[in-house]
């Protein structure tokens, strides 16, 4: 299911990003600070580019490009 950026308060948006920017394997190397790499991704939420993934079922967040997401599911957002 994909949860809209902005039904989330801007503190647990933020944790949610540095969240995903932080984990292990996602910057190769990259040493960009961490906010520069915090305000990349909330642009991309911004533009439509990322989206917010909720899996019910291990009641996990996560973010994925666009592009990456079930069809069906953008629909549904737009409902």
């Amino acid at each position: 299911m994909l949860i809209p950026s902005s039904l989330l308060e801007a503190d647990t948006l933020t944790r949610l990003i540095e969240d995903f920017v932080t984990r292990e394997g996602t910057d190769n190397g990259d040493e960009t600070p961490l906010q520069t790499r915090v305000q990349r991704v909330r642009h991309a939420l911004d533009k439509g580019q990322a989206v917010i993934v909720f899996d019910p079922e291990s009641q996990q967040c996560q973010l994925a490009l666009k592009r990456d997401v079930p069809q069906e599911w953008l629909q549904a957002l737009d409902e």
